[in-house]
């Protein structure tokens, strides 16, 4: 098996071990239409975030096809998800560590712009 094959073949299985874990999510918060959201948005994002690296990967990272824009795509995506999972993690610690989630997040998509836009 070479290493096109092997790649796809563990995309599959993350992706269904995602499906998995999704369902049960659903399926255990199924009174909470916040929380269902929450789970439904989260796997569309990771599944166009999957989806532009893929397409990022074909580019080159470089201005073929638009590659400025897969990156703003790719950036915009992972911002969203980690101030999403933020969002849910900081309210339930104390109030300095929940600052302190807040803090990392920032700084993640900061340093994620930083290398993505500015540093090459």
């Amino acid at each position: 098996m070479d290493d096109r094959q092997w790649s796809g073949l563990t995309s599959w299985l993350g992706f269904g071990a995602l499906a998995c874990n999704s369902g049960l999510a659903i399926y255990s918060s199924w009174g909470d239409a916040g929380s269902v959201a929450f789970v439904l948005a989260a796997d569309a994002a990771l599944l166009l975030l999957f989806l532009c690296l893929r397409e990022l990967e074909r580019n080159g990272g470089r201005g073929r096809r638009g590659g400025t824009r897969i990156k703003a795509a790719v950036w915009t995506l992972t911002t969203g998800l980690t101030a999403m999972f933020a969002s849910r993690v900081a309210p339930l610690m104390p109030p300095a560590v929940g600052a302190v989630v807040v803090a990392m997040a920032v700084a993640t998509a900061a340093a994620g712009f930083w290398v993505f836009f500015l540093s090459s």
